[in-house]
């Protein structure tokens, strides 16, 4: 199947997740929803959990559009599931790439080009010549050199928790400069030299 059926949600999935999001709003405190009748602040505590419904929603669409952009998805795509033009969609959602365009040289250098499917293989790669990310961005990873190894991993959408456990065990996140990406990538150092080789 392709086309925009293949592409975004039947009448069905839209109508149960705008449901779901709803019923997840009035959810947020369990006394809200029963004193919307009777109780002002009630109404209150509706609009702040409706804030945090829209800012997250907004934070996912960003993530979920860059993602669909480093799987090699056209902004023509993208702003036709947008209901929106693709020149709308690529100036409301692109976003620039600092890391490629920062300068390189000897203990510098850009991996490009990457996408969800070859970064991890390549990052294996870099990390155990002692090359670690220090920024990244659409389709790129900028890399700076070191004498010790390095291991890269990559979550979707870490919670708060994981994000603990991450931070216990040694793992820095890398936060890019400008990039909303749908994954969050993490490094540590090894305890072993680096491999000769430009990785």
């Amino acid at each position: 199947m392709t086309g925009p059926e293949a592409e975004g949600l039947t009448e069905a999935e839209e109508t149960a997740l705008r449901e779901a999001v709803a019923e997840a709003v009035l959810a947020a405190r369990a006394r809200s929803r029963a004193g919307l009748g009777s109780d002002p602040a009630a109404h209150l505590v509706l609009v702040a959990a409706s804030r945090v419904a829209a800012e997250e929603t907004s934070r996912l669409l960003r993530q979920s559009i860059n993602g669909a952009r480093a799987a090699g998805h056209s902004w023509e795509v993208v702003g036709r599931l947008l209901g929106i033009s693709r020149q709308a969609a690529q100036q409301r959602f692109a976003t620039p790439t600092a890391g490629a365009a920062a300068a390189t040289d000897a203990h510098r250098r850009v991996l490009t080009p990457l996408n969800a499917f070859n970064e991890m293989e390549a990052l294996t790669d870099s990390g155990r010549r002692g090359w670690h990310v220090v920024d990244y961005g659409h389709l790129h990873h900028l890399v700076e050199s070191s004498p010790t190894q390095w291991e890269h991993q990559r979550l979707w959408w870490p919670t708060r928790r994981r994000r603990r456990r991450m931070a216990e065990q040694g793992w820095e996140l890398i936060v890019p400069t400008d990039f909303d990406s749908p994954w969050a990538y993490y490094k540590r150092p090894l305890d072993l030299p680096a491999e000769p080789g430009l990785g």
